[in-house]
């Protein structure tokens, strides 16, 4: 891997094959843009003030949709459902871990996918370095019902992925849920935004990377957009895409718009709850009657708040950078940053993160085995534009779903034949895991560090 901005790497967005969703889920070319700001031309730099949330409510419901932990510990071998059980790398900073689920619903924005009639509906997981955990149990990487969806989807998304064999409700992330936040001091808070067509169960490795070493990570779903969002309601969503949104420039538009409207909404939760204590009780609550783990909204500095995320969640993040001036640094992981070109071979106009340049750090972050020439041209400009803000760095060996859980989870699989070696090297480089999973983590935890200060 190289140190230099101009070294060489590129991203395409996870977007590449989608299946078609289940009936009455609304259709891939529907809706307008939803967000304030968009990635086509004519949007400017601005400052966006902390907004009040009105017309949202929220919910932290820890147990959330059927959030039935494994046990812990449990080795890889058979999981419950007879498949291949499958472990996440531990993380290895000093703090045990907390985890709580968050349902935000924004009465004020219909979904896209839904048309008219409906509202945005938003699903994350907060990630905290946690006190006492004892009685708590660990949150598990997937629900039931959403591994049952993820082990149909993840093959058309990523096909070397295997279509049977694995158990992927079986996995237990290291953290425990709703278990009381450690007190003492604020944190930084990173959002962290899937790639397209991926939920936000693939960042988990980074996300509890960071979080044991005292930042607040929030990993939020894009309903419609990700292969699978489960609700607390039981309703399931799939992803409404078929085929590559980015052939299509106005479904594209409206896939980032909504994704940048997706962060805001966090962040503007995240910052009413940094203020928010209830007069009788000292606790803050984000809905009257549900109160978040104890301590949880003492620790949030919205001060200083981070971006990361794969592919279009990397585009998103660098966007959310340049058109949100609460956001103090952002990592790019492998998104484009222009629109597709045309039929033609014209290539499509820059997002304004690449056409203007930034003025905060900005990390881009790609592999070797991941290039095209759109993804030079746009990464170059935003480099140049930002004048020293802006970092290229890459990692060699790699390919793009080494930024996600898949590069600690494909060598199991080959390991447990359902996968070859060959499928392995396509799915994740040929990088072992021992050296890219420590690697992604260190680059994007000494990131933030260095830019947002010491969790």
């Amino acid at each position: 891997m190289t140190n230099r901005d101009r070294d060489r790497d590129r991203d395409g967005n996870t977007y590449r094959a989608k299946a078609v969703a289940g009936a009455g889920r609304g259709g891939a070319g529907r809706g307008g843009g939803a967000g304030r700001t968009g990635p086509g031309g004519g949007v400017g730099r601005r400052a966006v003030a902390a907004a009040a949330v009105l017309g949202v409510a929220v919910a932290l419901t820890g147990r959330g949709p059927a959030w039935a932990a494994p046990r812990p510990g449990s080795p890889v071998g058979a999981g419950a459902a007879g498949g291949l059980r499958l472990r996440l790398p531990a993380p290895s900073g000093p703090y045990r871990l907390g985890a709580g689920v968050l349902h935000l619903v924004d009465r004020e924005r219909p979904d896209p996918w839904l048309g008219a009639g409906s509202v945005r509906q938003v699903m994350a997981t907060v990630w905290y370095p946690a006190g006492d955990v004892r009685g708590r149990p660990r949150l598990p990487h997937m629900t039931p019902r959403a591994a049952g969806s993820f082990a149909s989807w993840a093959p058309r998304t990523h096909p070397q992925v295997p279509p049977t064999g694995v158990d992927w409700a079986a996995t237990a992330t290291h953290a425990h849920l709703d278990a009381p936040a450690l007190t003492g001091r604020r944190r930084p808070v990173l959002l962290y935004s899937p790639g397209g067509g991926d939920p936000r169960t693939l960042g988990t490795c980074v996300a509890e990377e960071l979080a044991s070493h005292g930042f607040v990570v929030v990993t939020l779903d894009h309903p419609g957009d990700a292969s699978e969002v489960e609700l607390p309601d039981g309703t399931l969503r799939e992803s409404v895409f078929v085929g590559d949104p980015r052939t299509d420039p106005k479904l594209f538009r409206t896939v980032l718009e909504t994704r940048l409207a997706d962060v805001r909404l966090v962040l503007d939760h995240l910052v009413r709850l940094a203020g928010l204590v209830s007069p009788a009780t000292g606790r803050r609550h984000d809905q009257p009657g549900r109160a978040l783990p104890r301590g949880l909204a003492r620790a949030l500095d919205p001060r200083r708040v981070g971006v990361y995320g794969h592919s279009a969640g990397g585009t998103t993040a660098a966007q959310a950078l340049y058109d949100d001036r609460r956001i103090a640094a952002a990592a790019n992981l492998e998104g484009y940053l222009s629109h597709p070109g045309t039929s033609t071979g014209r290539p499509g106009p820059l997002f304004p993160v690449a056409r203007d340049g930034v003025d905060r750090p900005l990390l881009l972050l790609g592999t070797d085995g991941f290039r095209d020439a759109e993804f030079e041209r746009a990464w170059s400009a935003a480099v140049a534009r930002s004048h020293g803000h802006a970092t290229w760095r890459q990692i060699a060996g790699a390919t793009h779903a080494t930024l996600t859980d898949y590069a600690a989870l494909a060598p199991q699989l080959q390991a447990a034949g359902l996968i070859t070696a060959e499928a392995r090297a396509g799915l994740v480089g040929a990088i072992d895991p021992a050296r890219s999973v420590p690697l992604l983590r260190h680059l994007v935890r000494t990131f933030f560090a260095r830019h947002l200060g010491t969790p």
